[in-house]
């Protein structure tokens, strides 16, 4: 892997008081450096007795509103959520040497939202969705390529249905972390926290 990008020292008044609008800046430039998927992320969750399971995901869109993920609710991921609602995220652009963390509390989205984004993804990927019992032992994968091929046989060219077992989720956070990469691993790093009325930042030593 290439030596990521040397970048100068990220510094308190570099940053936006709002960590929503300065992740989105960040993710704006590490698309534009050409980092392939970076919206991809790591997602923690954990069950009712705290242990922890951890998996990348796809965060789709990224407001004030939080960072949201569609999933199967029958999946791991989602069965854990739904016992213990809180999160994390860790989202990596090695070639700049940026890493940026949020925790928060974690709901689903509305129907309309989770349809409206179904229908924006390729039609193979609606198919996978509505084939797959995610996170279920399944015979074999030819079990599931011929529930792909009999769904799709099924609805021809017509709109597909978008199961009740699947949709989004939205992280609300609470704390998000900027993480940049200095020489001799004096690293950057500055905390965003939830507080009344808006946000406090502080530096946190590498």
């Amino acid at each position: 892997m290439p030596a990521p990008t040397q970048l100068p020292a990220l510094r308190e008044t570099d940053v936006d008081a709002d960590p929503i609008r300065q992740f989105a800046a960040w993710f704006e430039a590490a698309a534009t450096a050409g980092i392939e998927q970076p919206e991809a992320a790591a997602l923690a969750t954990a069950n009712a007795d705290g242990a922890p399971s951890v998996r990348m995901v796809l965060v789709k869109a990224v407001d004030q509103r939080g960072f949201r993920f569609f999933t199967n609710y029958a999946s791991r991921k989602g069965r854990e959520l739904a016992v213990n609602p809180r999160a994390a995220l860790a989202f990596y652009w090695g070639p700049l040497g940026r890493q940026v963390r949020a925790t928060g509390t974690v709901s689903r989205t509305t129907r309309e939202e989770t349809i409206d984004y179904a229908h924006s993804r390729p039609r193979g990927s609606q198919l996978s969705a509505l084939a797959s019992p995610q996170s279920e032992a399944i015979p074999s994968r030819d079990t599931l390529e011929a529930r792909v091929a009999e769904l799709s046989a099924r609805f021809g060219d017509g709109e597909l249905p978008v199961s009740e077992q699947w949709g989004g989720f939205c992280l609300d956070p609470q704390t998000v972390e900027l993480w940049q990469q200095r020489p001799d691993r004096l690293h950057d790093r500055l905390l965003y926290s939830r507080v009344s009325g808006g946000w406090r930042l502080e530096r946190l030593a590498p």
